[in-house]
C-alpha cells in the first residue's frame, strides 16, 4: 500500500512536541527553533482548521483561565507603570495558547510517551552527573543556578509520574513499559539528588492519587497495592541509606519552625516564615490592587528598612509561596484567578483520568499529574517565576486539554451511532 503524502508529519510534529520539555531545561538557544516551528504551525491550524477550535472549545474550562490570567497580569503590569520587562516570563503563554494546537493534530503516541520519560531520564542523569562527578552536594541543573534546586526537582518528578504512568499500562508492551520504568526510577533518583524537600512531599500524594485512578479504571486493586507499596518502600529506603542528608533536611523542619521568631529568622524555614509574615502585611496594606507584578522583594527590603521586617530576607524576591505571590502582588482578585486556574484543570483532568478510553485517560492523567505537582509545590515555593518551570506548565496543560477536547470530538461521531 502507497504511503500518503505528508504522511511524515505526524512523526515530526510529535517528536516536536516529545522534546520541548527537556528544551526548557537545557540552556541551547537552539531550542527557540522547535518552538518557532510549534508556534507557526498552532497558528496555521487555528487559522485553517474548524476542528481544532471546537478542540480548543471543549478544553475552555482549562484554557480560559490561564487565557484570563495573562491578560489579569498584563494589565496589572500597566496598572503600576511597572517596566514591562516584569512581564516577560508571562508574557510567554500567549505563544503556548497557539502552540497548544498543535496538541489536536494526529500525533504519535508512542514518540510522546518515550520523549517525554526519555527527558525524565536525561535529566536525571545530568543529576546524577553534577553530584558524583562534579561534587556538588545539592544538584540543581544546567538552565537553574544554584537558586534552582527546587524548581529543577518539581521539573524531573513531573516527567517521572508521567513516565510511571506509562509504565503501569497493562496493555503496553512488556519491553517498553520496563523502559519507562527504568526512565522514572532515573528521574526520581536525580530529584532526591536535589536535597529538595517541597517537591519530594508533592509527589508522594499526587503518585498515590494517579495509582489509585489507575486501579479504578482497570480494577487492578492488587496490583495498585503491590505497586503502592514498592514506591513507598523504594523513596524510603532511597532517602534514607542512599541520601541521609535528605532525612536530616526534613527532621530540620520542625527545629526551626519551633524556633523561628522576628529576631531569629535565618535559615531556610524560618526564612520563608519571615516572607509569609511579610506578605501577609503586604495583602492587609494591598488587598485588591497588591504592589504588583515582581514586587515582593521591593517591598521586603523596604520593611527591612524601616525595621520592620529581618534582614535574612533582603536577598529574596518571591515569597516562597505562589499563592502569596500571586496575593501580594495582584491582590486578593489574583489569588482567586490562582485558585481558578488550578482548581479548573484539577477538576477537568481529573474528570477525564476514569474515562474507559486510554487515549483520553492517559492524557488525562498526565494532565493531573502536572497539575497536582503545581498546586502542592506552590504552597511552600514559586512555580511561575522561572521560565523553565512556568513553561512546563502551561505547554503541558494547555496542549493536554486540547489533546484530550479533539481526542473526545472524533470519539463523538462513533458514540452517537450505538
Amino acid at each position: 500500500m502507497q504511503e500518503k503524502p505528508n504522511a511524515w508529519r505526524p512523526w515530526i510534529l510529535s517528536l516536536l512536541i516529545a522534546i520541548m520539555p527537556l528544551s526548557f531545561a537545557l540552556p541551547f538557544k537552539a531550542k527557540a527553533l522547535p518552538a518557532a516551528v510549534l508556534l507557526l504551525t498552532g497558528i496555521w491550524m487555528l487559522a485553517t482548521q474548524p476542528e481544532v477550535r471546537t478542540a480548543f472549545w471543549r478544553g475552555a474550562q482549562v484554557v480560559v483561565p490561564v487565557a484570563l490570567a495573562f491578560v489579569f497580569w498584563l494589565i496589572n503590569t500597566l496598572a503600576h507603570g511597572i517596566s514591562l520587562k516584569e512581564f516577560d516570563v508571562m508574557s510567554h503563554v500567549l505563544a503556548f495558547l497557539p502552540i497548544a494546537a498543535c496538541f489536536a493534530a494526529p500525533l504519535r503516541p508512542i514518540v510522546l510517551r518515550l520523549g517525554f520519560s526519555a527527558s525524565a531520564a536525561a535529566l536525571g542523569l545530568i543529576c546524577m552527573e553534577q553530584h558524583y562527578i562534579e561534587g556538588i552536594d545539592r544538584v540543581y541543573g544546567i538552565n537553574n543556578g544554584l537558586w534552582g534546586a527546587i524548581e529543577f526537582c518539581m521539573f524531573i518528578l513531573v516527567l517521572s509520574l508521567i513516565s510511571t504512568i506509562q509504565a503501569l499500562r497493562v496493555e503496553l508492551r512488556t519491553g517498553e513499559r520496563t523502559l519507562h520504568g527504568m526512565f522514572a526510577a532515573l528521574g526520581i533518583y536525580g530529584a532526591l539528588l536535589t536535597q529538595s524537600r517541597g517537591p519530594l512531599l508533592a509527589c508522594i500524594p499526587v503518585f498515590i492519587t494517579l495509582v489509585i485512578l489507575q486501579a479504578s479504571r482497570t480494577r487492578r486493586w492488587r496490583q495498585a497495592g503491590i505497586v503502592l507499596v514498592l514506591g513507598v518502600a523504594v523513596a524510603g529506603l532511597a532517602t534514607t541509606i542512599l541520601h541521609g542528608e535528605v532525612a536530616e533536611r526534613f527532621a530540620a523542619v520542625s527545629e526551626e519552625v519551633s524556633t523561628y521568631s522576628e529576631q531569629d529568622a535565618t535559615g531556610a524555614v524560618r526564612e520563608r516564615l519571615e516572607m509569609w509574615r511579610n506578605a501577609g502585611s503586604a495583602i492587609a496594606e494591598h488587598p485588591l490592587a497588591g504592589v504588583g507584578l515582581n514586587q515582593f522583594g521591593a517591598y521586603a527590603r523596604d520593611r527591612i528598612a524601616k525595621g520592620k521586617a529581618a534582614n535574612s530576607i533582603e536577598r529574596y524576591d518571591h515569597p516562597h509561596s505562589e499563592y502569596l505571590e500571586w496575593a501580594v502582588t495582584g491582590g486578593i482578585p489574583a489569588l482567586a484567578l490562582l485558585l481558578v486556574v488550578f482548581g479548573s484543570a484539577l477538576w477537568f483532568f481529573g474528570r477525564h483520568a476514569l474515562h474507559r478510553e486510554n487515549g483520553v485517560a492517559m492524557p488525562a492523567c498526565a494532565g493531573l499529574a502536572v497539575t497536582g505537582m503545581y498546586a502542592l509545590c506552590g504552597l511552600t515555593d514559586n512555580v511561575f517565576y522561572r521560565a523553565m518551570p512556568h513553561s512546563l506548565y502551561f505547554f503541558l496543560t494547555l496542549g493536554l486539554a486540547v489533546h484530550i477536547g479533539r481526542t473526545l470530538a472524533l470519539r463523538e461521531p462513533s458514540n452517537k451511532g450505538h
